[in-house]
């Protein structure tokens, strides 16, 4: 059996929460349905068994998703059980697990600062610049960034190299205070910094 991720268990619970809205079904009539093991769909939807290609295409038809869903979900699952290799989810709570686990983290960014070193200020600028999500969900998007960066403070911390890019340099978030507070937490950082 492969070793789970967080993302694996992340896209696990994805494939619960569909079958439990769009076929209604329990986990055991889905899996007479497919003729599968009732523990196969428990040990896949909990992200402890790599599904095959095959199986992907036969669950999500069971779910009623047409193809472009199911390719869409396929290059998601595709490096799922990739523990050296973390793919931006949605749910913090995958973020937070693959951080956790890591023992090296190496990012990129080109209109940002990378997430791990933004100050409080500078992130929730970067928030409302984007627009991408609703007013009332910043203060808790910038507390959980910032409670996040608390893995950069254990002795045991992960290897970090942060790239940043020079339109991320370049950008204004919020007013000049803001900025020179973001520039003088990259510039004394004891983290690796490359600037691209």
């Amino acid at each position: 059996m492969t070793p789970s991720t967080a993302y694996s268990r992340d896209l696990g619970d994805e494939l619960r929460r569909l079958r439990e809205t769009c076929t209604g079904l329990s986990g055991n009539k889905l899996a007479v349905k497919l003729g599968w093991d009732p523990s196969k769909v428990s040990t896949v939807e909990h992200g402890k068994a790599r599904a095959s290609e095959i199986d992907l295409i036969q669950y999500l038809s069971m779910c009623g998703k047409d193809i472009d869903f199911v390719n869409d979900f396929k290059r998601r699952y595709r490096y799922a059980f990739d523990e050296y290799r973390v793919q931006v989810s949605g749910n913090l709570r995958t973020m937070t697990m693959a951080e956790s686990t890591a023992t090296r983290i190496t990012s990129y960014d080109v209109l940002a600062m990378p997430g791990l070193l933004q100050e409080p200020e500078y992130s929730e600028g970067i928030y409302r610049m984007t627009g991408l999500v609703a007013e009332e969900r910043i203060p808790d998007l910038v507390q959980y960034r910032t409670e996040r960066q608390a893995i950069l403070r254990r002795h045991d911390r992960p290897t970090c190299l942060f790239y940043v890019h020079e339109h991320a340099l370049q950008l204004q978030v919020g007013n000049k205070q803001v900025m020179e507070d973001q520039y003088a937490r990259l510039l004394f950082n004891t983290h690796t910094i490359r600037i691209v």
